[in-house]
């Protein structure tokens, strides 16, 4: 018997690039659906870092909370140098846990400057 092999190409790389790219899209779209609805605090995701988050933008992250648009955001992110476009995989954890608690402290009515503790961490930094 003669058989012979077939050899399926393997689908091109632009093809599994944009699967790829749909995939995160859709992730990114239900993380924003969770924390727009408050089943997801934007702290939380900033300290665990979910693999959809990790290229997404510090700013797109926060306005995605109810009443928060670029004003907001870049008021709040003014209190840090950071800039708006910085990803949330590329902080350092001390900027993780700068943000996660202002956010909390934000959450609590409380105004982020002048809580003490969050001061201080921000001089250190």
């Amino acid at each position: 018997m003669n058989a012979t092999a077939m050899i399926v190409p393997a689908r091109p790389q632009y093809m599994r690039a944009l699967e790829r790219a749909n995939k995160v899209r859709l992730a990114r779209a239900e993380l924003k659906r969770l924390v727009a609805m408050g089943e997801l605090p934007v702290a939380e995701v900033i300290l665990d870092c979910p693999w959809e988050a990790e290229s997404m933008a510090v700013a797109d992250l926060l306005m995605s909370q109810r009443r928060w648009g670029q004003t907001r955001c870049r008021k709040f992110l003014a209190q840090i140098p950071m800039s708006e476009k910085k990803t949330v995989g590329s902080m350092t954890d001390r900027q993780r846990h700068t943000l996660a608690a202002m956010l909390s402290c934000s959450e609590r009515g409380r105004a982020w400057s002048a809580t003490p503790w969050v001061t201080d961490s921000l001089t250190r930094a």
